[in-house]
């Protein structure tokens, strides 16, 4: 069967862009074919996508997965590391285009010699990845805590909106698409798709319906 090359991106919301990864994936030789991607936080390990690479049908022992950067794998640093460990087990070669020794193809009998490299090079550069991400979520912190508070509540000195998750509204069909979930009638996805909502509010949404019901 002939090796299989994927290209894998990921993006944390609709609202960022996945341009910069799928033109650096098309710069390397992929064709649209060979690219797939989801928009899900590195903390949700149920992305469709990548969830579908690791099934039956998915990647196989001699295939090769890339992705432009390290955190597309995993939000922290023992993450990455399981998901790097879990392709290797399964026989399937991971590469990285920010990480170029990676991209080197070695000689059959030599593999430990990269190996040995890129264990050193992702244990550094994916615990330099863990504490960006840590400074980040810092500075968001410094950033609420320094809006104007107007009615009790911080909001954004640009735009004057609340700061922080707004509450999540029911849909006005929540009843008949959330009784059909119950019942098995539709998956989650499909009746976040019908709804107009994502899959990851669905969820938050039942949740809420539980614990209201429990009440």
């Amino acid at each position: 069967m002939e090796k299989r090359v994927i290209f894998y991106a990921r993006v944390s919301n609709k609202d960022q862009n996945l341009a910069r990864q799928l033109e650096a994936f098309r710069a390397a030789g992929a064709g649209d074919e060979d690219i797939i991607y989801d928009v899900s936080t590195g903390a949700n390990m149920d992305r469709p996508e990548y969830q579908a690479l690791k099934s039956k049908l998915g990647l196989r022992s001699g295939d090769v997965l890339i992705v432009k950067e390290l955190d597309r794998l995993g939000r922290n640093k023992e993450a990455i590391k399981e998901e790097l460990q879990y392709w290797k087990n399964k026989g399937v070669g991971v590469k990285i285009l920010d990480i170029p020794t990676t991209m080197i193809d070695i000689p059959v009998g030599q593999e430990w010699i990269l190996d040995m490299i890129n264990t050193i090079l992702i244990e550094v550069l994916a615990s330099m990845a863990q504490q960006e991400r840590e400074n980040i979520r810092k500075r968001q912190i410094e950033g609420v805590a320094a809006m104007p508070i107007i009615n009790g509540k911080r909001v954004s000195a640009r735009t004057h909106r609340p700061a922080g998750n707004q509450p999540l509204k029911k849909p006005e069909e929540w009843d008949v698409y959330y009784k059909r979930w119950c019942h098995e009638e539709l998956s989650a996805a499909q009746c976040a798709r019908e709804m107009k909502i994502s899959k990851s509010s669905f969820y938050r949404l039942a949740r809420k319906e539980k614990e209201e019901n429990r009440g």
